[in-house]
């Protein structure tokens, strides 16, 4: 399955930034899917995850309260949704696929991933 992310860039702390991801896959619906990031010198973090049909949803720490994740499996899209954005958010976002049973929040889990979109927090 192929997937492109996109919709990264410059926001000032406090902001917010949408980050789409699309599938190529005909059956969306048969995976879950999540977002990771990786900052510069660091290792890639997990961010959210949603189940299958959106019915369960998975956070990081930093993120829990500030970000959403949503899918639709129609269009065959997943969203992050942003808010409150803060300098150490600054990272490439990367959206991963996932074909097992449980959500994982391991990046090694994951079979397929996107090309990563550069978001950056800064004023």
């Amino acid at each position: 399955v192929q997937l492109q992310a996109f919709g990264g860039g410059l926001v000032q702390p406090g902001g917010s930034l949408k980050l789409s991801c699309a599938a190529s896959t005909r059956t969306l619906s048969a995976y879950n899917m999540a977002w990771f990031r990786q900052a510069p010198g660091k290792v890639r973090e997990f961010v959210a995850a949603v189940s299958r049909i959106g019915s369960q949803t998975l956070y990081g720490d930093s993120v829990k309260g500030r970000f959403t994740i949503s899918r639709d499996n129609a269009k065959k899209m997943v969203y992050l949704q942003m808010n409150t954005l803060k300098p150490e958010d600054t990272a490439v976002y990367y959206c991963a696929l996932h074909n097992g049973l449980r959500i994982p929040t391991a990046p090694e889990q994951y079979i397929d991933w996107g090309q990563g979109t550069l978001v950056t927090v800064s004023s």
